[in-house]
């Protein structure tokens, strides 16, 4: 087994929606990481991906975390909160105790958590203002809660203002496309002590194709509502892509 075991848990954030491939499949700065690694450290990285989308931290943390640790991982990363702000109640506090109990539990499996904070959509989403400021507030809290803690390796993104551009955002606004996967990987990579390829923080810009004005609300925000309604989510029946390792090889082409 290679000496480098990483696994990410999450939501669509770790899940990777919004970079699909050409045959539907999700793939996301996750995946990205780990054919980065293999490749800087021309070593084999055993890789799993426990995230669903539609989750919120406390049922991503109930759910993965500890399937996650039985895998026997050495680096395990972390991401959640992202569809908590978007609900009309949020605790802040409740979201970082969940940050708090994967530290604690990393730190007991002797795992290097890699905490990453999720990219800004506000500029661009209905009631953008309002998820911008719980973010924010989410944000310092979270760096706060792990001030004491420098063993953490962190990926932020939420302060990174280009990666909050639309350029960087998928049709429904909400999920990064591939550019921002991809710049989101260079940060991770960046944080590991690896140089991310050059291209990565910034691919070329994607043409638009969403759809606008009314079309948009029809296309993407009615089926979320719906969801709320329904108390239903996108994740739900869904399994997980990558529930136990799969070897990803150092690319001949790197």
């Amino acid at each position: 087994m290679s000496s480098v075991r990483f696994v990410a848990i999450g939501d669509s954030f770790t899940e990777g929606v919004g970079d699909e491939l050409p045959d539907g499949t999700v793939r996301g700065w996750a995946d990205l990481v780990a054919e980065g690694w293999a490749n800087a450290s021309d070593a084999p990285v055993e890789y799993a991906n426990l995230a669903i989308r539609g989750k919120l931290v406390w049922p991503i943390v109930d759910e993965q975390l500890e399937p996650a640790l039985a895998l026997k991982p050495t680096h395990l990363s972390f991401n959640g909160g992202g569809n908590d702000m978007l609900r009309p109640r949020t605790s802040i506090a409740a979201i970082v105790e969940a940050f708090d109990r994967v530290r604690l539990r990393c730190a007991q499996e002797g795992v290097q958590l890699i905490l990453l904070s999720g990219a800004n959509p506000s500029g661009q989403l209905p009631l953008g203002r309002l998820v911008r400021q719980r973010g924010d507030v989410l944000s310092a809290a979270v760096v706060e809660r792990f001030s004491a803690h420098p063993d953490v390796l962190r990926a932020l993104n939420w302060p990174d203002r280009e990666l909050a551009t639309p350029p960087y955002w998928s049709d429904d606004r909400l999920h990064m496309n591939a550019r921002g996967h991809h710049r989101v990987a260079a940060r991770v990579l960046s944080t590991l002590g690896f140089e991310p390829p050059a291209a990565w923080w910034s691919l070329p810009e994607l043409a638009p194709t969403g759809a606008r004005g009314a079309a948009y609300y029809r296309e993407h925000v009615a089926p979320w509502v719906r969801r709320r309604l329904a108390r239903t989510s996108s994740g739900d029946g869904r399994m997980p892509k990558f529930a136990e390792w799969v070897t990803v090889a150092p690319s001949s082409d790197a």
